[in-house]
């Protein structure tokens, strides 16, 4: 069992280029929310950018507070390739799930993001097939989902972004209410990234993340690049100016697609 229910939003009354999808899951046992952004007509085996939220948000936050299609437009008209934007929800736990499998509360890494989340756009967007190049890039705590998610399923993506990165549960528990003995999982190392960085690090995709100087989790993302140096994984890390915020995402979006676009050129030649 996966999915079993979809509601699909009627392209005649909803934003230009943008499809809602709600799906029941039955890996989370409720409904969640995709927000996909996608021209109207697109070529076969599209690649697919997913992009996860942070803390306090949900499906609708990368469009309507940092203006993620505004960006991608604005690079097309530069010569960006087609991609489709997918935005899912984290799967509405608490502040913020983490993006992890939690035994007692859902399952919101590979059966919702990794296996739900990109089955169902595929199936309901045209132009996507399983041949479609799937990429993940996140912030703030989508940062630290899309590091994770890359480094543990480094076959599903063909590239990693990742915007002012919680690193770690103690990262992660600067943001959130619950104590963060609710976010351990079956597997002790399940949530620690240097884990599954070392694990694959022989057939990890292509990396990238950046954090601002003046963001609170500059000093974990210089800890994190030491810690790839150390375990001798290839990745690009750039101090950018900025903190931990809205505009600094808007304006950084345009790296990460730059990069997966040079991906999947490079993948195409």
């Amino acid at each position: 069992m996966a999915i079993l229910r979809v509601e699909k939003s009627n392209s005649a009354y909803t934003q230009e280029n943008t499809t809602t999808l709600t799906l029941y899951s039955s890996f989370l046992g409720k409904r969640e929310n995709i927000t996909i952004y996608h021209s109207k007509h697109l070529s076969n085996n599209t690649p697919i950018i997913v992009l996860l939220h942070g803390v306090y948000g949900a499906h609708w936050v990368w469009m309507e507070l940092g203006g993620a299609h505004l960006v991608y437009e604005q690079l097309k008209q530069q010569g960006l390739n087609d991609f489709v934007l997918v935005m899912p929800s984290d799967g509405s736990l608490w502040e913020g799930s983490g993006y992890l499998p939690l035994t007692q509360h859902g399952d919101f890494e590979r059966f919702w993001i990794v296996e739900d989340v990109i089955n169902g756009v595929i199936e309901n967007i045209d132009g996507l097939s399983r041949q479609s190049n799937v990429y993940i890039c996140g912030l703030s705590m989508g940062g630290y989902g899309a590091l994770r998610l890359g480094a543990k399923y480094p076959e599903k993506f063909k590239g990693i972004s990742a915007h002012s990165s919680v690193t770690s549960l103690d990262d992660l528990q600067t943001f959130i209410e619950n104590p963060i003995t609710d976010y351990q999982c079956d597997f002790e190392q399940e949530a620690e990234l240097n884990f599954w960085f070392d694990k694959n690090a022989k057939s990890l995709p292509p990396i990238r993340f950046d954090c601002g100087e003046s963001d609170d989790l500059f000093q974990s993302n210089l800890l994190l690049c030491e810690s790839l140096d150390s375990l001798g994984v290839n990745y690009k890390f750039e101090a950018l100016t900025g903190s931990h915020e809205w505009p600094y995402w808007h304006n950084n979006l345009a790296k990460t697609l730059w990069f997966f676009d040079q991906i999947e050129t490079t993948n195409s030649n």
